[in-house]
């Protein structure tokens, strides 16, 4: 098989992170913000009525919470780059020759020669040139490029998705069970971790561990935030 084919069979990961980033984090946060919030109102002796309105209080407003500010963080970067590409296409209007020239010297920059360099910008400008400098100057590409709704979306599916699991489980478990709720929720957050880096062609274990101590640091702050002002009477 030659080189050629070789690089052409291969598998790449980051056509998957615009999606896979707002899955993860809202899945990642729907579940430690849960849960967490959950066993300090269950350590403070709460009723299950209460630990039901605090669940699905939680859940609603992580995921309106998640989504807006997603949006809002993707739609910036959205924003700028079309500022970006505005600007450019100026200058391709106004300096055609300037912009040729500054083409081949990123390739230049890159190791071509200085005729191949400038052979290759003139090519490239001739079939799309805000395409060439978007890509080579800029650093914007379809992979990469921002989806704001998308992001959105994602992210207060996934949170709804993560945080349901820890509300089941706080409603059908007692009390004095609460370490079976922390438990079961570090076992999916290093699920979700290593399933993340899988997807994103890393180490399994790193991921789900990061993820898991984490949510362990949470789960126990809002454990002892509990405890500390816990109803009379309280577990």
């Amino acid at each position: 098989m030659s080189t050629l084919q070789q690089h052409i069979e291969e598998k790449h990961f980051s056509h998957r992170m615009n999606g896979l980033r707002a899955a993860v984090l809202g899945a990642n946060d729907g579940i430690i913000s849960v849960v967490s919030l959950l066993i300090g109102v269950m350590a403070s002796g709460a009723d299950k009525h209460t630990l039901m309105l605090v669940g699905l209080g939680a859940l609603i407003a992580g995921a309106l919470s998640m989504a807006a500010g997603e949006y809002v963080s993707v739609k910036s970067q959205a924003d700028t780059e079309q500022a970006d590409l505005a600007i450019e296409r100026a200058a391709l209007e106004e300096k055609w020759d300037e912009e040729v020239q500054e083409l081949a010297e990123i390739y230049q920059a890159r190791g071509v020669s200085k005729d191949t360099a400038l052979a290759v910008a003139r090519e490239l400008m001739a079939h799309d040139a805000l395409r060439a400098h978007a890509i080579n100057e800029l650093g914007l590409t379809d992979t990469h490029s921002p989806r704001p709704w998308q992001a959105a979306a994602f992210s207060a599916a996934a949170f709804m998705a993560g945080g349901i699991v820890p509300v089941l489980l706080a409603l059908g478990l007692p009390n004095e069970l609460l370490w079976v709720l922390a438990a079961s929720s570090l076992v999916l957050l290093f699920a979700l971790g290593a399933l993340a880096s899988w997807a994103g062609g890393a180490r399994l274990m790193p991921g789900g561990m990061r993820v898991m101590v984490w949510g362990a640091f949470a789960m126990l702050a809002t454990y002892l935030i509990g405890r500390a002002f816990g109803v009379e009477g309280g577990v």
